[in-house]
């Protein structure tokens, strides 16, 4: 980690569907990395629990009620002008419509169809761990 940079802390929600499918989201086309496709979350503020963040910002972002489970992965990593932690946890839908109220698009998508989207490299470890997870103990 390069202490020059500033660095954020990112609560990252992996929001299941009954039908096992993942809620992915498209970055808004003029911010930064617009147009990538990403899991949802945002900024853990100061004092709060991860999960009351992931909770807050799906709210906030997609107007759904999510419980928050197990934690997946932490992923730090460095881009050329920041530098990111993201705290991933696996959240099952509970309620709502999601809506499309930060991004450009939500779209459900099955697992195997993740790879035919274009995130930013920080998350490239999260789908690889939910393949792994996907595979083995949570499918």
């Amino acid at each position: 980690m390069n202490p020059k940079l500033p660095h954020k802390q990112i609560g990252v929600a992996l929001i299941w569907n009954p039908a096992r499918q993942i809620l992915i989201d498209k970055r808004k086309a003029g911010g930064t990395m617009g147009g990538l496709w990403e899991f949802p979350g945002g900024k853990i503020e100061p004092g709060e629990t991860v999960a009351e963040c992931i909770v807050r910002e799906i709210r906030e972002e997609l107007a759904i009620e999510i419980s928050v489970g197990e934690h997946l992965i932490t992923i730090e990593h460095t881009y050329p002008a920041f530098q990111i932690t993201l705290i991933v946890h696996h959240c099952q839908h509970i309620g709502g419509i999601p809506q499309s109220i930060e991004s450009d698009e939500i779209r459900w998508v099955n697992v195997n169809d993740l790879a035919s989207y274009q995130f930013p490299a920080a998350n490239l470890a999260i789908i690889h761990a939910i393949e792994s997870g996907v595979n083995g103990s949570i499918g």
